[in-house]
């Protein structure tokens, strides 16, 4: 029988589970149900919630709070100090909800000043050797594929789907259902809805798999039809994308607009890195 296996019957149990070989503070808080395997470390500040799986050889260390129900696997190493040459010892939080699943040798770093935070929602994947560095907000039922490096200060929004094998620059913003291919080089922000590739990276055109996924086109039609009006005018028009807002705005905009427009208007706004451009093909 698998760790992973044993450890089921014993959360069904009721009871919180730490193998002899583990090393855990006794000030770390283990809900009902944990199960913690051997050879992981887990600090003083650690909370965990009920029914959380944490795999062989993990290490928790700093100020974690994790919710209930997530499934660490092997070699993972959670809030540890940041990889920021601006921190000073603060004392930084990292918080994690719940439903969540950290393949093996996940990194996730805690913020880097006081008072501040590293956030992961609730039921998101974090494939193998993906790394979330300081500060960064992810937000819920995300993917974040295999050997995915995102830096400090990023935003992941709900549903995103993150290619493998690629990295993040600092304080991008990947919006709401947005999916960004496998490979890409990610240093400008990725608007809800939409389908990034490319080393530069570039916009394709909308995330037609994951709009379908969420019936989108299906459940209203006239939202989606607008969406996709409102795309093409904001980056496939002649108007610069300030303009195109400006038109778009004149409109009275669904949902889904709303959030993409919202999305933009921000994006171009001072201290963040715009959107990233749509791709235009040079073949005649």
């Amino acid at each position: 029988m698998s760790e992973l296996q044993s450890s089921q019957s014993l959360i069904a149990d009721n009871k919180a589970n730490i193998h002899d070989f583990a090393d855990v503070s006794p000030k770390a808080e283990l809900g009902k149900g944990v199960c913690v395997g051997s050879g992981a470390v887990i600090g003083p500040d650690v909370i965990v919630g009920p029914n959380t799986w944490i795999g062989p050889n993990v290490i928790i260390e700093g100020k974690v709070k994790i919710g209930s129900n997530n499934k660490i696997f092997p070699g993972a190493c959670i809030g540890l100090e940041p990889q920021d040459l601006k921190y000073r010892g603060d004392s930084t939080d990292v918080l994690i909800g719940d439903n969540n699943t950290f393949r093996e040798c996940v990194t996730i770093n805690r913020a880097t000043f006081e008072g501040e935070k590293t956030i992961v929602g609730n039921q998101n994947l974090l494939m193998a050797y993906s790394h979330l560095g300081h500060n960064c907000d992810i937000g819920n039922s995300v993917v974040i594929a295999n050997s995915v490096q995102i830096a400090g200060h990023v935003v992941v929004e709900d549903r995103a789907v993150i290619g493998g094998c690629l990295g993040i620059h600092q304080f991008v913003h990947i919006g709401y259902l947005a999916m960004v291919g496998g490979m890409t080089r990610v240093d400008r922000d990725v608007p809800p809805y939409c389908l990034a590739e490319g080393h530069p990276g570039r916009m394709r055109g909308l995330n037609q798999v994951g709009i379908k996924r969420q019936n989108i086109d299906k459940e209203n039609k006239e939202e989606y039809l607008q969406l996709k009006r409102i795309w093409n005018l904001l980056f496939k028009s002649e108007y610069v994308i300030s303009d195109g807002l400006k038109m778009a705005r004149q409109e009275n905009l669904l949902q889904s607009s709303a959030r993409l427009c919202g999305f933009i208007e921000l994006s171009i706004g001072k201290g963040r890195r715009g959107p990233m451009p749509y791709y235009i093909s040079t073949n005649k």
